[in-house]
């Protein structure tokens, strides 16, 4: 069964824990850009947008287990999700205007520190992530992101 899920980045529910004031689309404006801060209607009155589809597909055929476990990965693939596209629109002002090429530095950057902050190793990351996770036929700087996630 398909479920459709449209995760809204300015009102839907992020846990505590994740939440960062800076991080906020209700409050964060772009200083490159001038977009947000995002208001009530925000998806039928704000242009540029980007809306993002991501497939996702969990099996966990263990009786007595399945359901359960799999409503618990979708949740945490949402949350995710959720923070992750939350954070590509706060961080807009990182971002914007980079080449594709700028993109791809940027995003290894990224990815060694984050590596760092959760303890793994360059070489453990470099088997595991040998394809840029940026798509090469992504249009870039010109876009807001919102999501609009299905599984």
């Amino acid at each position: 069964m398909r479920v459709v899920d449209n995760v809204d980045i300015a009102f839907d529910q992020l846990q505590e824990k994740h939440y960062k004031p800076e991080e906020d689309p209700n409050t964060f404006v772009s200083v490159k850009t001038n977009r947000g801060p995002l208001k009530e209607n925000w998806k039928e009155t704000t242009s540029p947008m980007m809306c993002s589809y991501k497939v996702v597909r969990v099996k966990f055929e263990v009786f007595g287990l399945q359901t359960r476990v799999e409503e618990y990965v979708h949740k945490v693939i949402r949350e995710i999700l959720l923070l992750g596209h939350r954070q590509a629109f706060t961080w807009i002002d990182e971002w914007y205007g980079m080449t594709m090429e700028d993109l791809r530095v940027y995003e290894s950057k990224m990815q060694e520190e984050t590596n760092k902050i959760v303890g793994v190793k360059n070489e453990d990351a470099k088997a595991t992530s040998s394809l840029p996770s940026t798509p090469t036929n992504t249009p870039t700087g010109n876009a807001s992101p919102t999501s609009c996630h299905q599984h």
